[in-house]
């Protein structure tokens, strides 16, 4: 369950829901670092590597085309805090719909909130990858990564 502390963006594009949910699932197109593993299916694994600062493992737990996408932090996470699994138990979670005209995409980082070591760095690098990087790949076919 979310709540009001965890980390949550959204935006707005013309491409269809069906488009953006295509877009998010390609995460080696928008997400920079290294990605390792399947990231297209219900119970797929992949390894996030971004340099020295970042390892995290995710599995794909909820895929409904065009609507939703959820991933399970399973191991890992920010190299550079204390508690080097403050991540680990916390959801990644796209939330797609349609918005009038327009495909709304919402973000949510279920258990990113504010008394995390990592809160401050994190949401500084989820906004720009979420609004910039995965925005311009849905709305342009190739992001700032790519």
């Amino acid at each position: 369950m979310t709540s009001k502390q965890d980390y949550t963006t959204t935006f707005s594009v013309n491409q269809t829901p069906e488009e953006a949910f295509k877009a998010i699932n390609n995460v080696r197109g928008w997400w920079e670092g290294q990605i390792e593993g399947k990231t297209e299916k219900i119970g797929d694994v992949f390894t996030y590597r971004y340099g020295d600062f970042h390892r995290s493992k995710q599995k794909v737990t909820d895929l409904i085309p065009g609507k939703r996408i959820v991933w399970l932090v399973v191991e890992g996470g920010p190299k550079f805090t204390k508690d080097k699994t403050e991540w680990i138990g916390t959801k990644i979670i796209f939330d797609i719909s349609k918005n009038g005209s327009k495909t709304e995409v919402h973000f949510t980082h279920q258990g990113l909130i504010p008394r995390l070591e990592c809160y401050d760095s994190c949401t500084d690098a989820w906004g720009p990858i979420i609004r910039n990087s995965l925005r311009m790949l849905i709305t342009e076919g190739k992001s700032q990564t790519a």
